[in-house]
């Protein structure tokens, strides 16, 4: 433990406070997750990455950084980690799923902005999230006002950059205009690292993340079955860890346990009953320790089986980011593609989301969707009205759920949760 108490003392970290998180999140993980019957064994892995979450990936970086090497700090898919791969940096991500620090950034913020802004402005602020304090380069986007604003905010204390994203992905400027960025950004991470972004590293970068994506589409692709091998917390879990675990592990270690899921489909063997409601999770993204809504849905005999959200599906919906030009122009252009079929609801008209929602309605055999919204975050809010009709159309009841990072709605929203699974029952 001394030797962690020292990284973080280097890392200019409240250690004290840091150090009061770390006593809270074994607790509250093993009341979510250790008390699940029938799990993957090859789960053992995940649950040891959380119990060392802050000491074994943190020691990595710190060792990488003491040779030389950039990590750059990241909040959304847009960013894309393979330039930051092909840089020689390593990627890390950012989003806050705390109500710890939200106290600490309302000093400075508005109360009525979304909990993950402020979740994240707060893990900065208060200086004990180490990736945060890791990181050379915090590099943002203006998917949202709330973001943009924070970033300029973050620009004061810290290095900071910011990536402009179109607001109309499908039109011939939006993705010029998107290229264009990427190049920017690119030469800011060449300046930031000192190497040069070449034709073989972006390359080697983009059949990485691919290969990435890949073990994480099989593995979404077994939640198709009935009953599902793997619960929806396991997964989600999963898919929180992927955006910092060390990712040639990761690529291993998901490998390892999808042959496992995938033996379990062809023995009939899974995590529920047969007739257990089967529930998508559709909008803003769950960043760990945010497992509050998985939990009371399970935990009130349902299954997740799918999250059409940034921590799941949307990722997968890049695809496999073809590799085959022979220019830095061609790769990039492969990127922007693949980064504008995430359909994010900063998008208008935003159909693309739509479509999503209802595909995967129908390939996962979902009984029921519930809309998940951060509290005032107006993308998703307004466009649940969009959702909730076209899941009508097709006769899939919804539940529209608006919450934050807190306990004090558990009760409140399982009530909900319950009726909502005895309407889908009937």
């Amino acid at each position: 433990m001394e030797v962690y108490r020292k990284i973080w003392q280097e890392l200019d970290m409240d250690v004290e406070k840091h150090e009061l998180i770390l006593t809270r999140l074994p607790n509250a993980y093993q009341r979510v997750f250790l008390t699940q019957k029938n799990r993957p064994k090859a789960m053992e892995y995940y649950d040891y990455i959380i119990s060392e979450l802050h000491k074994l990936r943190i020691k990595e970086l710190y060792d990488f950084k003491a040779q030389g090497g950039k990590v750059v700090g990241a909040f959304c898919l847009y960013l894309p980690q393979e330039l930051v791969l092909a840089s020689g940096a390593v990627f890390v991500g950012l989003c806050g799923g705390s109500n710890f620090t939200v106290p600490i950034a309302e000093q400075f913020l508005p109360r009525n902005i979304c909990p993950l802004i402020k979740s994240s402005f707060g893990f900065k602020l208060s200086r004990v999230c180490p990736y945060f304090q890791s990181s050379d380069l915090l590099v943002g986007e203006t998917t949202c006002d709330g973001k943009k604003k924070v970033y300029e905010l973050l620009g004061n204390i810290c290095s900071t950059y910011t990536v402009e994203l179109p607001q109309k992905p499908e039109t011939i400027q939006s993705r010029e205009m998107f290229l264009k960025e990427l190049k920017q950004l690119a030469s800011k991470l060449e300046e930031l690292t000192g190497n040069r972004i070449t034709v073989e590293s972006l390359k080697n970068a983009i059949e990485m993340v691919n290969a990435k994506r890949e073990v994480l589409e099989r593995l979404n692709n077994t939640r198709k079955a009935v009953p599902p091998p793997i619960s929806g917390k396991d997964a989600l879990l999963i898919n929180q860890i992927s955006i910092n675990d060390e990712i040639q592990r990761f690529i291993r270690k998901t490998s390892e346990l999808v042959e496992e899921l995938e033996e379990r489909v062809r023995k009939g063997v899974g995590v529920v009953d047969a007739d257990a409601p089967r529930i998508m999770v559709s909008g803003c993204p769950m960043a760990i320790p945010n497992w509050k809504l998985h939990n009371i849905v399970e935990n009130s005999g349902a299954v997740i089986v799918v999250e059409e959200s940034c921590v799941g599906t949307r990722f997968l919906n890049m695809g496999k980011v073809d590799s085959s030009a022979n220019d830095l122009d061609g790769l990039l252009k492969s990127i922007v593609d693949a980064c504008l079929n995430i359909h994010c609801a900063c998008f208008t008209p935003n159909n693309g989301r739509i479509n999503d929602i209802i595909q995967l309605a129908k390939d996962f055999k979902v009984d029921g969707v519930i809309h998940y919204s951060l509290q005032t975050c107006h993308d998703y809010n307004i466009e649940a009205r969009k959702v909730e009709r076209a899941l009508k159309r097709i006769n899939i009841p919804m539940l529209t759920v608006e919450t934050d990072y807190s306990e004090e709605d558990i009760g409140q929203l399982t009530t909900r949760v319950e009726a909502f699974l005895e309407i889908i029952k009937k």
